[in-house]
């Protein structure tokens, strides 16, 4: 069963808050953390991994806090889920050739492609900026 952890649901709620910010702001971790109710403690992880990879930019010192990285318009729900959760995978057999031993003769295998394919798809059709404005 494809689920997303806690970890997944509060990298989803700070990316939209620092997405509904005026363009160029920088928001403090106890901000956004409490507007988005999320543990600070969490959620600066969750934000510093991020930055690593470009999702967010991060500030130290006065005036520190976060950012996103691009705009909300280019960066997609799949991307911030997969940042936190890695590769959407409804079935292990999908992690690659070799995982499974019945990959070559299973029936099934190519519904959950299909599975994976769908809802990829359907993440990748949603940008954070949309999810921001249905929010407010």
């Amino acid at each position: 069963m494809m689920e997303l952890t806690r970890k997944g649901e509060y990298a989803i709620r700070g990316i939209i808050y620092l997405a509904q910010l005026p363009p160029g702001k920088v928001a403090l971790i106890s901000e956004i953390a409490e507007a988005a109710e999320v543990p600070q403690t969490f959620l600066a992880k969750i934000l510093q991994s991020f930055a690593k990879i470009g999702l967010v930019k991060s500030f130290r010192g006065a005036g520190g806090g976060f950012t996103l990285g691009r705009s909300a318009e280019q960066i997609t729900l799949r991307e911030v889920v997969e940042a936190v959760e890695g590769p959407i995978l409804p079935n292990r057999c999908l992690l690659g050739a070799g995982t499974c031993e019945r990959d070559g003769t299973c029936g099934v295998h190519p519904v959950w492609r299909e599975v994976q394919g769908k809802v990829v798809e359907v993440l990748d059709g949603v940008s954070i900026k949309e999810l921001a404005a249905r929010k407010k």
